[in-house]
């Protein structure tokens, strides 16, 4: 049996999501706390990565049984399991060769800025006590949407075969004391929504015109965008998939 399990994290105190040698990550913990219940090793495979400090409003991961299980149980004994910066919102089951990253229809991040110093928004929030032209940076962020080459918001050392990522949400909004961006597509590359987000600050604080943001879209140049914002205002805040892929 196949199962999607939806999961929040603060990401704070967490080296990412991936597992890797001698770091605490979030796969890792969440794989140690569902094998110790289950009574035997099982592995789990997100939708994606996220980077250390970087949060989720919803991750989705899917893992394997032999048998079926009674769901809500889990659920409640995992949430128990876990310190209070992980959360299990629901675990349903999938066809058996549905795969949370390969099946990802879409996905949305949200980057959050504040611009009043506020000592509860510091930690999952990056201060920037600087006025913003947000229609400015609003009209740069359409210049984003659709099919394109990202190759300039990408990591530079990265494994993967093209750069080209479709957008369908690419958009700033003032949301009680935050401004948020909020962005969806396809796929993201390695580090992508900081470094949209820095550049499009840069725009936004007058450093860059439009027509400047156009250029280096198509530079196809990482060192040509602007740099990556810090990692704590970043949310992964929801995968979809197609309703073909759930159990009935």
């Amino acid at each position: 049996m196949r199962y999607f399990i939806d999961i929040s994290y603060n990401g704070t105190n967490y080296h990412g999501w991936q597992i890797q040698k001698n770091a605490h990550t979030l796969q890792a913990e969440i794989e140690n706390a569902l094998s110790k219940l289950l009574g035997v090793q099982t592995p789990i495979m997100g939708s994606g990565r996220t980077d250390a400090g970087v949060h989720a409003k919803q991750q989705i991961a899917h893992f394997d049984t032999v048998e079926s299980i009674d769901t809500e149980e889990l659920k409640f004994r995992l949430n128990r399991f876990f310190s209070p910066d992980i959360a299990i919102n629901s675990i349903v089951g999938v066809k058996p060769d549905t795969h949370a990253r390969f099946n990802a229809g879409e996905r949305a991040y949200q980057y959050f800025i504040h611009q009043h110093k506020s000592p509860f928004l510091h930690p999952i929030s990056y201060y920037l006590p600087k006025p913003l032209d947000v229609d400015l940076m609003n009209e740069a962020a359409s210049k984003l949407l659709g099919t394109q080459d990202f190759e300039s918001f990408s990591r530079v050392k990265t494994d993967v075969n093209n750069f080209i990522c479709n957008i369908t949400q690419a958009q700033w909004k003032r949301e009680n004391d935050s401004l948020v961006f909020h962005v969806s597509a396809n796929r993201f590359l390695r580090g992508m929504v900081r470094a949209l987000v820095g550049t499009l600050l840069e725009v936004g604080l007058g450093k860059l015109t439009i027509e400047d943001f156009i250029k280096i879209i198509a530079q196809k140049d990482r060192t040509a965008a602007g740099q990556a914002v810090p990692p704590k205002g970043l949310f992964l805040s929801k995968v979809t998939y197609p309703s073909a892929v759930f159990s009935n």
